[in-house]
């Protein structure tokens, strides 16, 4: 028996490939041997790879972006990937292949159903991806980072998490600090580079909290380059204590500082809310593929750790009214903790791991 072999398969976005990242790692770890297939455009995101992972570049496409000339030439560009990663695995055959969406993991994942090896994919989020959607029903096991996940009839689910970061796990269950008559910290979050709307309703809802709580707060509000200034502004205006950037490069320790979190519904904010354990408000974006925030959010909310706004019932008014009843509440926030918590996942790639361990062994016997 050799070494064996696990090869990866992601696309180029930051939510595809950390999660094939962390797998990456652990198996390695575990004394494997790890490739990744991608193509030119998902290779420039894998600076994050350990160095001993091979980056295999194969030829793919989408027919849902470009003009009639682009999509023309996908089937072809799909195709000639396909049977290229073909050729590669009769020579050097995986153990198992994993896909984590993005059109970049097409090849692999088809020549590996077309050579009938262990296979499985994993999805961020609660909605499937559309690569996904299609070998769902192909591959032994979807792994979900999401849960409830909708799957189509056919599909075995089985609810693995999304991995975080090893800055998320050192502050997994953090003690929380019900709110109170003293300073409390709101975490807002839009994304890597915020949202627009939540720049234009959270700062104007903080503001119409009644003085003897809003006196009490300070905000640590991630907000685009271009809405930055007449953010700070506002807070300043109204005397709120406010820290206003376009990133947060440490983002796990003001979540587990925070009282309450105001967020979007991607599926890595979701993960580390739910694994530091803290209330938080979502607002899913509504233009996401497949609606898939909303699904994202759906295990937090009825869990009880979380409240949703829809976008289109985002307004002042209605936010104040929310966190107005948690930042008043310290016992319900003190439960949303908890509930938050008994969602998360902080094992998230340990159980990835062994789903790959099982499909290999299973492949052996």
């Amino acid at each position: 028996m050799g070494t064996p072999y696990l090869l990866i398969a992601a696309g180029g976005t930051g939510g595809h490939m950390f999660p094939a990242q962390a797998l990456a790692e652990a198996m390695l770890k575990k004394g494997w041997r790890v490739r990744l297939s991608t193509d030119e455009r998902g290779a420039r995101y894998t600076g994050g790879f350990p160095q001993t992972v091979e980056i295999v570049e194969v030829a793919s496409a989408t027919f849902a972006r470009g003009g009639l000339a682009a999509k023309a030439m996908a089937g072809p560009k799909i195709a000639g990937g396909v049977a290229s990663m073909a050729f590669q695995m009769t020579r050097d055959k995986p153990d198992v292949v994993v896909g984590f969406g993005g059109y970049p993991s097409i090849p692999a994942l088809g020549a590996a159903t077309m050579l009938k090896l262990p296979r499985m994919i994993h999805e961020q989020n609660g909605v499937l991806g559309r690569v996904n959607q299609v070998f769902a029903t192909r591959v032994a096991n979807v792994a979900c980072g999401a849960w409830p996940t909708d799957l189509p009839e056919g599909a075995h689910g089985i609810h693995t998490g999304n991995p975080v970061r090893a800055a998320v796990l050192e502050r997994a269950a953090a003690g929380y600090i019900p709110p109170g008559d003293y300073p409390m910290s709101i975490l807002v979050m839009g994304g890597s580079q915020g949202a627009r709307i939540l720049s234009d309703v959270v700062p104007g809802a903080i503001a119409a909290l009644p003085e003897d709580l809003r006196s009490h707060i300070r905000v640590a509000h991630q907000a685009r380059d271009e809405d930055g200034e007449r953010v700070t502004a506002f807070y300043a205006e109204h005397g709120i204590r406010a820290e206003v950037l376009p990133f947060f490069d440490d983002v796990p320790r003001r979540m587990s500082d925070a009282q309450l979190v105001i967020s979007r519904a991607g599926a890595s904010s979701v993960a580390d809310i739910s694994v530091i354990g803290r209330p938080a408000i979502l607002i899913p974006f509504a233009a996401a593929a497949g609606d898939h925030q909303t699904a994202n959010a759906r295990g937090l909310v009825q869990a009880g750790g979380a409240i949703m706004i829809p976008e289109n019932a985002l307004d002042v008014a209605a936010l104040t009214e929310q966190i107005t009843a948690v930042l008043t509440n310290p016992e319900a926030a003190q439960k949303m903790a908890h509930a938050a918590l008994s969602t998360g996942a902080p094992d998230a790639t340990e159980r990835l791991m062994a789903l790959v361990e099982q499909l290999a062994q299973k492949e052996t016997t």
